[in-house]
This record gives structure tokens, sequence and C-alpha cells, in this order.
């Protein structure tokens, strides 16, 4: 029983995927009902199922906004893969605190930006003032948004049928 299942609020928001065994959990609970169906077919001893694709929960969630998670791949990526000192874009860069963490500087989005090794060690330990460096653009926590949570689940083609729920087009 492996495959994974998208997950609707009650109103049709897409809310994260689940898989198999708690979805099936949640249809024979009467907490969620079946959208659509996969291809595939689950056979017990005395009957077989067919596999949820996507459902849907019978009554509304409320939950706090998903939030993208800071590690290095999503510094750069947010930063466009682009040194926010000289503008230079590069695939070879190195994640700046903008004060220095032996400052009182923090571990978090709006400290941290991407710079390409030269311009890192050219501000070593310092401020910016200090460095006489300025940013590109100010950094700023990203907004997490359907795309980037859902669309890894795309590339198999049984979750097909999740783009009409989560409004993306075919390619």
């Amino acid at each position: 029983m492996d495959g994974v299942v998208l997950v609707l609020n009650q109103n049709y928001e897409p809310l994260n995927v689940c898989n198999l065994p708690r979805a099936f959990r949640l249809v024979f609970g009467e907490k969620a009902e079946v959208i659509e169906y996969d291809h595939q077919v689950i056979r017990t001893v005395r009957t077989e199922y067919r596999a949820p694709s996507v459902i849907r929960l019978q009554h509304l969630i409320r939950r706090p906004r998903p939030r993208v998670k800071l590690s290095r791949r999503e510094v750069f990526a947010r930063d466009r893969h682009t040194c926010q000192y000289c503008g230079r874009q590069s695939h070879d860069l190195t994640l700046d605190h903008v004060m220095p963490r032996h400052r009182g500087g923090s571990h978090t989005w709006e400290n941290l930006v991407a710079a390409c090794k030269p311009c890192n060690h050219r501000k070593g330990g310092k401020t910016l003032e200090e460095a006489r460096l300025h940013l590109a653009r100010q950094p700023f926590e990203p907004r997490s948004d359907i795309y980037s949570l859902f669309t890894p689940y795309l590339g198999d083609d049984r979750n097909e049928a999740w783009r009409t729920y989560l409004f993306l087009g075919r390619n």
C-alpha cells in the first residue's frame, strides 16, 4: 500500500499530502470523502477497494500558514543564485550573515544572504558599513505557495488528477 493522496480542506483548499493508510482511515472514519480515485486497487481477504487519489475533509480545518524551511538551498533560491553584494550570478555561492553572529546577528531569513566567495571574504566579520558594502535587496522570509509544496509530487503520472485541485495547468 504505497502511494500518496492529496488532502483538500472542506472548501477544496489543498492542505497536504498523506499516505494511503492514513487516507483510508480518514475515509472509513467518515472524516473525509473520496473525490478522485487512483488506478491502484487494494485487496483484502474479503473485498477490494479502489485507492483514493484526492480526498476532501468533511469539516473545515484552520491551520497556520505553512513556512519555508530555512536552508542553504532555499536562501540561494530566494536570492536567485545571485550575490547580494556585487550582483554576480553563480552556483558557487556561500551564505553570509548580514550582521555577523559573533556581534549578535541571528541565523534567520532576515539576516542571511547569498554571497560570492570574494565578497564574503571581503566582508568577513564586519558589518555592512565597516566593509563598505550594500545589499542589492533586503533579505526576507519567502512565502510558501502551492507550487513549492505540491509540485514535487506531480512528477508521478498517477498524481496527474491533482492539477485540477492545485490550480496548475498542464505542462
